[in-house]
């Protein structure tokens, strides 16, 4: 499962990556929650294009969105057949900017754990995306994130985690007109053990309006999962932050 995560990298570094020619500006995000805007990188006429979509993925065939359940992770290995995403797996594939994500020990207490690629730099999440319309022609843009199991170095703090894409095989994902579902869906597999690290930071990301670089600095030890030794913290310098009145927007 992924709940919360993280988009650092300068917008021109992700535009590189990702090769869109849009040219939005916005700034680091250290919580990103569900219900708010994030970026997506999709097709348009054959070109990759960058868009902002709720994160909360509503099926076209939904009545109201306000009665539906909010799906922010399609389980991989039902996307071909579910009917909530087997539309939107065989035509709407998208990729989802992050610098790491956050998940939760899934023993108790609950403790919430940073995961970034171990050399650094921006990651692909698989995704898929819809426009749900209303009756009175108002539309809801939306994304959801594809999960598959965890690989070796998540295992012991959760049993879940977003498919990471490789950039290599970012046409095959987003190229629904030339590749199909079922060829797409051999990307829904584990990263690679060694891809990816993970420590323990403090229980303030539990709070969706925290959004401020402390939330990815490691954790004082306590012991449990996993600590790389090659996690170090974001800065040494303790801030006071305000608090805002509610969950921030991505721009």
């Amino acid at each position: 499962m992924c709940a919360r995560y993280v988009i650092t990298s300068p917008a021109a570094a992700i535009r590189a990556l990702f090769g869109y020619t849009e040219q939005p500006d916005f700034p680091p995000r250290y919580n990103v929650a569900p219900t708010q805007p994030i970026p997506v990188v999709r097709l348009d006429a054959g070109k990759r294009s960058f868009a902002l979509l709720r994160w909360g993925f509503v099926p076209a065939w939904v009545k109201d969105p306000r009665t539906f359940s909010l799906l922010i992770n399609a389980r991989g290995e039902s996307v071909l057949d579910k009917p909530s995403f087997r539309n939107a797996m065989r035509r709407r594939r998208c990729l989802i900017p992050a610098d790491g994500f956050y998940e939760w020990h899934d023993g108790t207490p609950r403790r919430p754990y940073f995961v970034r690629a171990r050399s650094g730099g921006p990651l692909a999440f698989a995704g898929l995306w819809e426009t749900w319309t209303g009756p009175n022609g108002e539309e809801i843009d939306s994304a959801v994130i594809v999960t598959t199991r965890a690989n070796r170095t998540l295992a012991a703090i959760h049993g879940r985690m977003p498919v990471i894409v490789a950039p290599e095989a970012f046409d095959l994902w987003l190229d629904c007109a030339k590749v199909d579902a079922a060829t797409a869906a051999a990307l829904i597999v584990p990263a690679p053990d060694d891809r990816l690290e993970c420590y323990e930071v403090s229980t303030a990301v539990n709070r969706a309006a925290n959004d401020f670089p402390e939330l990815i600095a490691p954790a004082p030890p306590q012991g449990g999962p996993t600590t790389p030794a090659t996690a170090t913290p974001a800065t040494a310098t303790t801030v006071k932050h305000k608090k805002p009145n509610d969950q921030p927007s991505l721009f």
